[in-house]
């Protein structure tokens, strides 16, 4: 493949070694200094094009994929509220969209074991349930977008939960999320169930950041020639 990365931080740099090991030619590198580069000229010569960048400017660099007819990978988190804009335009453009807010596969698997472990607890109201996450001081979201993720899937099961918040609650109506900024920790993401008798607790640790740039490359060999909207579990089969 071509590969437009849009995004060239320590991330970028990481998909870029994948990518270039795995046979793929990276044709352009886009960062805050080379934003002219998204222009359909540039961009249109690329077979995909994968984002990672911030909050504020992963609409627009989505748009700009789209205008210039290249299906795009995304894993910017923290701008979920405009998710729904950016799927209707997929549609009006019959552009390819994948977005996750974590590519790697192993954090996959955990979101499915994540679910079922929610629906099983769901009739267990002794237990409460809370979560914490660490990331790297760079993160620049807090929680995280996989934290987020979680704590969805936990309200769509344990109904006895009603809401999340990015801080320790006693309401026992309310999901609590502990966001922790630790260096060099590159992700970790831990679900407690506890009661007066045990806990049962489910953790997943990232070791570097190879799992989520392996996983994004994949997701993008995977959405090259599609149209439409699509997530890691189209990618995984899960």
């Amino acid at each position: 493949m071509k590969i437009a990365l849009i995004g060239y931080g320590k991330m970028g740099k990481a998909i870029d070694a994948i990518a270039t090991a795995k046979g793929h030619e990276v044709i352009l590198r886009i960062d805050a200094d080379s934003q002219h580069l998204l222009e359909k000229e540039q961009l249109g010569q690329a077979d995909v094009a994968i984002e990672f960048t911030t909050p504020e400017t992963a609409y627009h660099n989505v748009l700009k994929c789209f205008e210039a007819k290249v299906p795009v990978v995304c894993g910017t988190t923290g701008w979920l509220e405009k998710l729904p804009a950016i799927k209707e335009l997929c549609s009006k453009y019959q552009g390819g969209f994948l977005h996750a807010t974590n590519f790697s596969i192993g954090v996959n698997i955990f979101f499915e074991v994540n679910k079922k472990l929610a629906d099983l607890m769901a009739a267990q109201p002794q237990y409460n349930v809370w979560m914490e996450e660490i990331h790297h001081t760079q993160k620049k979201d807090a929680p995280s977008g996989t934290a987020i993720t979680l704590a969805e899937q936990l309200l769509g099961a344990v109904t006895r939960k009603t809401n999340w918040v990015n801080a320790s609650s006693e309401q026992p109506e309310t999901l609590s999320i502990i966001s922790k900024r630790i260096d060099p920790a590159p992700g970790t993401h831990t679900i407690t169930y506890t009661s007066a008798i045990d806990d049962i607790t489910i953790t997943h640790t990232a070791h570097s950041r190879e799992g989520f740039a392996a996983g994004a490359v994949t997701a993008a060999e995977w959405l090259t020639g599609r149209q439409g909207v699509f997530s890691m579990r189209d990618v995984l089969n899960l």
